[in-house]
């Protein structure tokens, strides 16, 4: 037996390749760190959807017909404002929307994999204009999907640094393996389900904190330490306490998370251009303090970097409050769940694993016990 299903291989797949041992991350046949920074949003979620890189008159037509599909209905708008008004988080605010992408639509699998991917970051900007008591702005079909997004968000154009750092998030977290969510959308496409439906239940599951995780701490303690030279008391006293250090080690890698270079490397680009350079130069000091204060402590375990590190160092760049980083990850990881989607519906069966039963036996039901008067007097 296998709690929670550890080392089962349950699907095989062409999307992600996740070598824990190595180091190294494939997407769709691709090197993390040769795809991620380089390619366009557009590029990533052609690739994922239809397995090959698309042709320059491919990748107009699919970002145009992406593009037409981003706005929401009334209804969805309807609830996103009633979930601002009642401070939802983000994260239930779109699981309430998401099934509503579908409302009004009508089209086969690939169809619905596409309004979602194109919606989320419609619906994560619209909630966040009503939380800010802003009204919504109107959608744009003349910009790529990571600039839109931020429009979306702030109501105005992005700057290329900006946009480009977060089109190389995006493209970074987009898939990894058979991870809770994307497995959770598996299990619900096996049963011939709707693409919409595998992704709200993708959502939901990511919504857990054991799976989608909060980078924000990781950041919070940079702002904590405040100055290089208060790193290593600070850090030390953390590990005499018991604590984890944020950012650091990961359930799946045992050296350093490729996805914590990708970002480490958009960052550095991005600080060195439009952010506050201060803050990343102190960061990166954090993390070098850190590394060498977790190898005297732990020298039997790798604790790298991972992905929140330089995912909250990078979020917090661009502009967005930690509430949205999850949301964020989530306008990423909609193209990796409905890729699988599409192979589950293609290549699949039913998902159907056992079970050991570990309860009690024998017992013997009385029914004219079960249904006598209660004497308790309470």
């Amino acid at each position: 037996m296998t709690d929670g299903l550890e080392g089962v291989v349950a699907a095989s797949t062409r999307l992600s390749d996740v070598d824990g041992e190595a180091g190294r991350l494939t997407l769709a046949g691709y090197a993390v760190e040769d795809l991620a920074p380089r390619a366009a949003f557009e590029d990533v979620a052609y690739l994922f959807l239809h397995g090959r890189l698309p042709t320059p008159p491919e990748r107009d037509r699919f970002a145009r017909d992406l593009a037409g599909r981003r706005p929401l209905s009334g209804a969805a708008t309807t609830v996103l404002r009633e979930a601002a008004a009642a401070k939802a988080p983000p994260m239930d605010a779109l699981r309430m929307a998401a099934p509503l992408v579908s409302l009004g639509r009508d089209g086969g699998p690939l169809d619905e994999a596409m309004d979602a991917i194109a919606a989320f970051p419609t619906i994560v900007g619209t909630y966040w204009r009503f939380r800010c008591g802003d009204a919504p702005v109107p959608v744009r079909f003349d910009l790529a999907h990571a600039a839109h997004y931020l429009y979306q968000l702030f109501g105005a154009e992005p700057s290329a640094e900006r946009a480009r750092a977060l089109e190389t998030y995006l493209n970074t977290v987009c898939d990894h393996g058979l991870n809770a969510s994307t497995f959770a959308a598996r299990v619900i496409a096996s049963t011939r389900s709707d693409v919409i439906s595998a992704i709200t239940g993708a959502v939901g599951a990511l919504k857990g904190p054991l799976h989608g995780g909060a980078p924000g701490p990781a950041l919070d303690m940079v702002f904590e330490i405040g100055a290089p030279d208060r790193a290593e008391t600070i850090i030390r006293a953390k590990l005499d306490r018991g604590e984890r250090l944020m950012g650091f080690g990961h359930g799946v890698y045992r050296v350093r998370d490729p996805r914590a270079d990708v970002l480490a490397g958009a960052a550095e680009q991005f600080y060195g251009s439009d952010g506050d350079r201060g803050l990343y130069d102190m960061a990166r000091s954090v993390e070098r303090t850190a590394l060498r204060l977790l190898h005297e402590r732990k020298p039997e375990r790798r604790l790298d970097t991972n992905v929140e590190f330089y995912t909250a160092l990078l979020l917090h760049g661009i502009g967005l409050p930690a509430e949205l980083f999850t949301p964020t990850f989530a306008v990423g990881r909609v193209v990796g769940w409905s890729a699988h989607c599409l192979e589950q519906l293609r290549d699949g069966r039913l998902i159907r694993p056992q079970s050991t039963y570990v309860g009690p036996v024998d017992l013997h039901y009385d029914r004219q016990r079960a249904l006598a008067p209660s004497t308790d007097a309470r």
